[in-house]
């Protein structure tokens, strides 16, 4: 008997696929890629799908390696079109060049954790220019310079996060370099955050008095900061701060509720057993048992 399937048959399959992909979490993406049929998967890989990644959780339960592989895929598949894109602990600087020279449309980055330096952001941030959001919180090896180079370059940078874990700068000499380079080059910030830095009232007052539109200020452990709450009411009347004191912190997301890995944990499947499907084809075993379901 002759098939009346015709190919824009196929094409309205992968685009309806494709819709329902798109409304799916990067967990549910990667649990469901494997599962779909050759049509199925096209539909899933086009670019305009994975436009917004957030893989933070995942890259915490993960090695550095496979941090990186991932990162390169997802890059990769987006193929320029990335608007938002967070992970943390990318240490190639490959990679870390590969997600600047596709950040084109990027509006929101968070790289906490990762291996920038001063040395690389003047090229880096120089790509990243719509950037509104960005995370370097624990980048331990970037300062000033390269807080200088990101707002000359991110000049409508809305929000930063610059948190700190206390073991990095526990016993270190407090240092206003990195409050002087954000007063002096990113005037736009809404919110700031600046956990367990080594700041100190000088540089703070240097921050309120040439961020204008701050909305929020996270200076929870920042030992050297002591502003009073009358300074704050009387000349910022809209502006929240958090700290310096410390009485509940989770560290590297300001005042948001921080996700329940566990919760997501099954949704994962291993980075390898997804390479296989990233080409769009089903290889293997897998793939004979796939073609018996369908000819059946």
């Amino acid at each position: 008997m002759a098939s009346d399937f015709r190919p824009w048959d196929e094409l309205f399959i992968t685009d309806a696929i494709g819709d329902i992909f798109s409304r799916l979490s990067f967990e549910e993406k990667m649990n469901v890629i494997p599962l779909v049929c050759k049509s199925c998967h096209q539909g899933a890989k086009r670019p305009y799908h994975w436009q917004e990644i957030e893989i933070e959780d995942w890259s915490s339960r993960h090695e550095p390696d496979q941090i990186d592989r991932m990162v390169e895929k997802m890059v990769m598949i987006s193929n320029g079109s990335l608007k938002k894109f967070c992970v943390s602990g990318v240490q190639s600087q490959e990679v870390l060049m590969l997600i600047a020279e596709n950040a084109g449309s990027l509006q929101t980055l968070g790289l906490p954790r990762s291996n920038l330096s001063d040395s690389m952001m003047e090229d880096f941030s120089s790509k990243l220019k719509l950037k509104t959001f960005l995370d370097v919180s624990y980048c331990i090896r970037i300062g000033s310079q390269a807080l200088e180079t990101i707002g000359k370059n991110c000049k409508q940078l809305e929000v930063l996060r610059r948190n700190m874990h206390p073991s990095d700068t526990f016993g270190k000499p407090l240092n206003d370099d990195e409050a002087l380079a954000i007063a002096s080059n990113m005037p736009k910030l809404k919110r700031l955050g600046l956990t367990y830095n080594l700041m100190t009232n000088t540089g703070i007052l240097q921050i309120l008095s040439s961020c204008h539109e701050l909305e929020h200020l996270d200076l929870r452990g920042c030992s050297g900061v002591n502003i009073g709450d009358i300074f704050v009411n009387e000349n910022h009347p809209r502006l929240q701060v958090l700290g310096p004191h410390v009485e509940d912190i989770d560290m590297g997301d300001d005042d948001e509720e921080a996700s329940d890995d566990s919760e997501l944990e099954h949704l994962i499947i291993d980075l390898e057993d997804w390479a296989v499907y990233s080409d769009g084809e089903l290889q293997g075993e897998e793939a004979s048992e796939t073609s018996d379901d369908e000819e059946s």
